[in-house]
């Protein structure tokens, strides 16, 4: 991702995580209660800004922090807790807007939702967005197979993220999806299913994660009655690396590997080391001399 968005805009670009306050439709009971299982309370939103803040205050006080780290650098405005399209059009269209006039070096916006809190209203106000500034919408699928869907309480089929992603695409707008390793009842086979499914579909981008377990959570719940056998890491950087290996190399790899914070974390622990996790994909990668694409079945 970061070469990507080098060779894009010429220099570095960082996202800035932020927090609209917004809830979601499978927490609010118009798609289910209580969300994923997997979901903190803050939606995804951990590393987000304040949401007692405005946006243009959540975003000055991240860009500055990451500042620190990056002094010369553009920015992505990045919606990240809960579902950003989960609201009306001129709130959304309010937020996004201050996003994108929170500095004079924002090169783009991020958004991320789910595929059934995308109606055409929404779909019309993104494409406006699309036409006047680098925009993707990521989607949250996690996995392909129906059974882990019920298992994790996702609320949609797979066929409402298919059209999704058709109806995004048919706009112009770029794609990046959310997949999960790891759940405790899906094969290494079933993983790679995943992965081949995306390569059928027109998205730009696909973050990792490895499942883990964060406190005032139901799966942390469930995990405290009946314990999961969680990958180890060298499982999960075998599997990744396989995917990696299968994936359509026009696809941006923007993650792989997830994180929370060390204090909400239960399990796996090594989950906390991403970098650790990154590099002994790279030398996964190097030791088998591969590269991503390099099984992708066209």
């Amino acid at each position: 991702m970061n070469d990507f968005l080098r060779e894009k805009f010429g220099q570095k670009v960082f996202k800035v995580p932020l927090n609209g306050n917004f809830t979601c439709p499978n927490k609010d009971g118009t798609k289910g209660r209580g969300g994923c299982i997997f979901c903190s309370p803050s939606g995804s939103g951990d590393f987000a800004g304040d949401r007692a803040e405005s946006i243009k205050e959540q975003f000055a006080a991240i860009r500055d922090t990451l500042h620190e780290k990056w002094p010369e650098a553009s920015y992505i405005a990045y919606f990240q807790a809960n579902t950003n399209t989960y609201g009306p059009v001129p709130v959304l269209k309010r937020m996004y807007d201050e996003a994108l006039r929170a500095d004079n070096k924002v090169v783009g916006l991020s958004i991320a939702t789910r595929p059934d809190a995308l109606d055409d209203s929404i779909l019309e106000l993104l494409e406006t967005y699309h036409e006047k500034t680098y925009l993707q919408v990521e989607l949250g699928l996690q996995s392909i197979h129906e059974e882990t869907a019920a298992k994790i309480n996702r609320g949609y089929p797979l066929e409402t993220f298919n059209a999704a992603v058709m109806a995004l695409r048919e706009r112009g707008i770029n794609v990046v999806v959310h997949i999960i390793n790891g759940f405790p009842w899906e094969t290494e086979q079933q993983m790679m299913a995943t992965v081949d499914h995306l390569n059928t579909l027109d998205i730009q981008g696909i973050k990792i994660h490895m499942l883990h377990i964060v406190r005032n959570t139901a799966l942390a719940r469930m995990h405290e009655k009946t314990p999961y056998e969680l990958l180890a890491i060298d499982d999960y950087v075998r599997i990744t690396t396989n995917q990696i290996e299968r994936l359509d190399p026009k696809i941006v790899v923007q993650r792989v590997t997830g994180d929370a914070s060390k204090a909400d974390l239960i399990a796996p622990l090594w989950t906390l080391k991403k970098f650790v996790v990154m590099n002994e994909i790279d030398k996964l990668m190097r030791k088998r001399d591969t590269h991503q694409g390099v099984s992708f079945n066209r």
